[in-house]
């Protein structure tokens, strides 16, 4: 039992050393992480869409939220498994969100990624990260199996 539970530990230790690695030779460290929340989000809070549907959620939480997004973001980069949060429940009720915004958070996103990320490959795999992300938010909070009944569709 010991000597699994030392593979496991191991196992873990070097993916999280590999993650390191790669972020390392694509220019990704916890400055460029912090930065990159720092300047989204205060994109967000300006944006005329997502902006009050942010603020109306996170008002008086914001420097919290910022740092549950600097750990999200770390622990995803850096396979650190840091991050203990529950992103669809933290995104269940949330007033005014429609799966219409989530193409704008990913444009927004984009263009932050294009101002500031080191190199093509960190925007690159920070902008496929965001698109699962948001693509499992989206399937997550809104989608809706009877829609895709086929009988109906017939009707």
């Amino acid at each position: 039992m010991k000597s699994e539970i030392q593979g496991r530990a191991a196992h873990v230790a070097a993916i999280r050393e590999r993650a390191e690695a790669e972020m390392k030779e694509i220019g990704v460290d916890e400055a460029f992480i912090s930065k990159l929340v720092e300047t989204f989000y205060g994109r967000v809070l300006a944006h005329p869409e997502l902006g009050p549907v942010f603020d109306a959620r996170l008002s008086g939480r914001w420097p919290e939220h910022m740092d549950k997004m600097k750990s999200f973001w770390s622990a995803v980069a850096f396979r650190s498994g840091a991050y203990g949060g529950k992103p669809v429940q933290a995104h269940l009720g949330v007033a005014n969100m429609t799966p219409e915004l989530f193409p704008k958070w990913l444009a927004l996103f984009s263009a932050t990624l294009s101002d500031l990320a080191p190199t093509p490959e960190a925007r690159d795999w920070f902008m496929a990260t965001a698109e699962r992300i948001a693509k499992s938010l989206t399937l997550s909070l809104f989608y809706n199996p009877a829609l895709d009944d086929p009988a109906r569709k017939m009707g």
